[in-house]
């Protein structure tokens, strides 16, 4: 199959011609030079093929909700510039149901096409996440819809040639609604947790205690609350349907209300850490993290960003600290490239979110390398790890006694290593992302004592349940 990657941004097009891909993404590297010894070739100018595969933004307009399909009848109206007739046109765009019909079925017809026979349109929805793209791009199941089963068997057979995951075929406006439906599933969820995290807050109940016990429910699978929702999926398509069924979609529109709540309420969390530890420089307040989940360099819609914006919106933007090891181009200020200088300059870090590194606290060298380079300097560090309600206060004493106490609650639950053994309250589990408060604890013992009283402390582990 001879295939041509096409944008019109000229800058993007020389880059992946000079042999270098535009983002990381963990096997990316191997299949980009995999491609380019197989033929792939790049352009700023659309080609006359047979079948053509659309994949550009669809943002929602604020204000109406509404989704923003200009970037899809752009790139339409320059494929029918050039296409031959016969041509398949693939959209995997995410859209609204009725977005085809609404913006591009117009723009075929407005060029004298007759769709059906002329040219074909199919929707096939994208269905992978930044940080595991290579791998889901391969497994996962995908949706084609067409106006013929004939012309969906036949965008099939090409999806199969790299896609092992089912590809089911059904018609358009399915595959449209299907797309935004398990995304909208997603947010609903997700919000059901931020709202138990803010209920449990109020009334000092620990979620997720809670939601450990819910869980062992045989139907029951709460997910683990966090700073918001980011990316350019989960917090973006739900609104295409509060946007286009006002009234119906209540439930939606309250989980879309709730998540983009969270970021103010992580804020509100920082200013009470620092009330209680008598910190009153914001400007000696560090977030580590700026996208919108760990290990990639995507920033869209992220949490952080979110939280900046409040800040600024409330005259008090441009103080704290930022850095993430991702994000190598200068995006917000204050903005810190190297982690020594930014860890020099705060009293306070800030997790929101994923950990930037690995999904594992204590394989994280980044993040306890952090931690025990704060202890050794006396200091403290406070940090919101993937939900708004956890606190992580950590004094870390000299020595043999290696103490992480005050507060590892929630998630990180609460870990206290003596000297003679590490005590962890109950709702220890690493079913959360982040892993356990035991590894963790230990990984810090290792930093600050050495690896052979880390693992005469793991000995003598004891639980207290």
């Amino acid at each position: 199959v001879e295939v041509v990657g096409t944008d019109y941004n000229k800058g993007l097009v020389d880059t992946l011609r000079s042999g270098k891909p535009t983002f990381e993404e963990d096997g990316l590297d191997e299949l980009f030079n995999e491609a380019v010894k197989k033929g792939i070739r790049f352009s700023h100018e659309y080609q006359s093929t047979d079948m053509y595969i659309i994949a550009v933004p669809t943002p929602y307009d604020k204000a109406s909700k509404k989704v923003d399909a200009s970037y899809v009848a752009e790139a339409v109206k320059d494929v029918m510039e050039v296409c031959p007739k016969g041509a398949t046109v693939v959209v995997e765009s995410t859209v609204s149901p009725g977005t085809i019909n609404k913006y591009v079925r117009p723009v075929v017809e407005e060029r004298g096409f007759v769709i059906g026979e002329d040219i074909n349109l199919v929707h096939a929805p994208e269905r992978i996440i930044p940080g595991n793209m290579v791998y889901e791009l391969k497994h996962n199941s995908r949706t084609i819809g067409a106006d013929s089963r004939e012309i969906g068997e036949k965008v099939k057979a090409l999806y199969s040639s790299f896609c092992e995951g089912e590809i089911v075929v059904t018609d358009i406006r399915t595959a449209e609604m299907t797309k935004v439906v398990e995304n909208t599933f997603r947010d609903i969820n997700i919000a059901f947790a931020n709202e138990l995290a803010k209920i449990c807050r109020s009334d000092n109940m620990d979620v997720y205690e809670i939601i450990r016990i819910a869980n062992k429910h045989p139907r029951v699978n709460i997910l683990t609350p966090g700073p918001g929702v980011g990316g350019h999926c989960i917090s973006v398509d739900p609104w295409f349907l509060v946007g286009d069924y006002p009234g119906l979609s209540n439930i939606i529109l309250a989980a879309r209300k709730i998540n983009d709540s969270m970021p103010d309420f992580v804020l509100e969390r920082i200013h009470n850490i620092m009330k209680e530890n008598g910190l009153t420089d914001v400007g000696r307040v560090g977030l580590y993290g700026l996208t919108y989940k760990e290990n990639v360099d995507d920033t869209r819609e992220s949490p952080t960003l979110q939280m900046l914006e409040s800040m600024e919106r409330h005259l008090c933007g441009g103080q704290i600290k930022v850095y993430d090891p991702y994000v190598t181009r200068d995006l917000v200020p204050n903005q810190y490239h190297d982690l020594d200088s930014f860890l020099h300059d705060v009293d306070m870090v800030v997790l929101p979110g994923g950990i930037p590194g690995t999904p594992n606290l204590a394989a994280n060298k980044t993040v306890t390398e952090t931690c025990a380079a704060f202890a050794r300097a006396g200091r403290k560090v406070a940090a919101i790890c993937a939900a708004p309600s956890i606190l992580a206060s950590l004094g870390l004493l000299e020595g043999r006694n290696a103490t992480a106490h005050a507060g590892f609650q929630d998630q990180l639950a609460g870990a206290i290593v003596h000297d003679e053994e590490v005590v962890v309250d109950g709702n220890i589990t690493t079913s959360y992302g982040l892993g356990g408060a035991i590894p963790f604890a230990l990984e810090l013992v290792r930093q600050l004592a050495g690896q052979a009283e880390a693992e005469r402390i793991r000995n003598a582990i004891a639980y207290r349940h």
